[in-house]
């Protein structure tokens, strides 16, 4: 159990979804304690691992993979809706398969510095990147009424504006238990409750801080530009409004002439996407495992030779 929270979800899944052959080119968007890409590595592919989180690129420079020569692990310091630019810098136009993880990383969580749980104590942070406006600064800043949004459509609070009215009149909030403690008190949580009403307001604040449903659909979008045919997209997804994208894109992507709300309509006679999986989540033996892998679902597809749509 103590080895559970690096444990990639869902691994050996991803990793036949992705069907590695010696030699592939892969992008793992995200990057985190590196689980997918050394099982990627393990099969003899190459790997452009993407994260923003200075910390992981960090760690990830000391793999011996980076100082080969070429190297069969490429770190990209950047966002993975940024890969179709960030891979044009390195030379590679197209890849073999993309995969993504998406959401907060089990080392994130961890770390109490960094502000993601209120398991433990620390500094109202959030920030993937480690930069740029704090969850302190959004909340300590925003009107009542753009926070209840926030709550309302990230968290899926229905109470979000008792929580966003709870938490104005509490400003200034300088830590995760500031957060924790008001929210707590504005829904009437009580210390037997099932769950913990706090988890809904920081998965909204954590989501908004990074603009992680933007990143999700840039990063499908750009995906689908750099995969050749054949090519296999793999991602996995930890709560319902992950997933409602990623199945929504990949029906729409899936259709012929399908369109999408994040890209223009086109009439094709070919659909972008084919072999699309029906959800795929953990096993019983997973989660007894690894309990962060309850909630993870994973879906996947295959590349058709259909011209990639132009991002709106």
């Amino acid at each position: 159990m103590s080895e559970a929270p690096h444990t990639p979800v869902l691994l050996d899944e991803v990793i036949a979804a992705l069907d590695p052959q010696p030699g592939d080119v892969i992008v793992d968007a995200t990057f985190g304690a590196g689980g997918y890409t050394r099982a990627l590595l393990d099969a003899g592919a190459i790997v452009h691992a993407f994260d923003r989180d200075p910390d992981a690129i960090a760690a990830g420079r000391t793999w011996p993979e980076t100082s080969e020569q070429p190297p069969r692990l490429v770190l990209h310091p950047r966002r993975f809706s940024e890969m179709l630019a960030s891979l044009a810098e390195a030379g590679v136009s197209q890849v073999d398969g993309v995969t993504m993880d998406i959401g907060v990383s089990s080392m994130q969580l961890d770390q109490a510095g960094r502000g993601f749980a209120f398991s433990t104590d620390g500094p109202l942070d959030m920030r993937m990147s480690q930069d740029g406006e704090s969850a302190a600064d959004f909340l300590n800043s925003a009107e009542e009424s753009t926070i209840a949004n926030v709550l309302y459509q990230y968290g899926e609070e229905r109470q979000s504006r008792r929580v966003a009215r709870a938490i104005v009149a509490a400003r200034p909030l300088a830590t995760t238990g500031d957060l924790a403690r008001v929210v707590r008190k504005a829904l009437g949580y009580k210390p037997h409750d099932k769950k913990d009403p706090a988890t809904r307001s920081f998965q909204a604040v954590r989501i908004h801080v990074n603009a992680e449903l933007d990143e999700l659909a840039d990063g499908l979008a750009a995906a689908e530009q750099l995969l050749r045919e054949g090519g296999r997209l793999a991602v996995v997804s930890f709560h319902s409004l992950e997933d409602r994208i990623v199945k929504r894109y990949l029906r729409e992507a899936s259709a012929t002439g399908g369109g999408s709300r994040h890209l223009p309509q086109v009439d094709k006679a070919e659909p972008i996407y084919t072999k699309v999986s029906k959800a795929i989540r953990p096993s019983d033996a997973e989660i007894d495992r690894n309990p962060r892998a309850r909630s993870s679902t994973l879906r996947h597809a295959v590349r058709t030779s259909a011209p990639a749509r132009e991002a709106a």
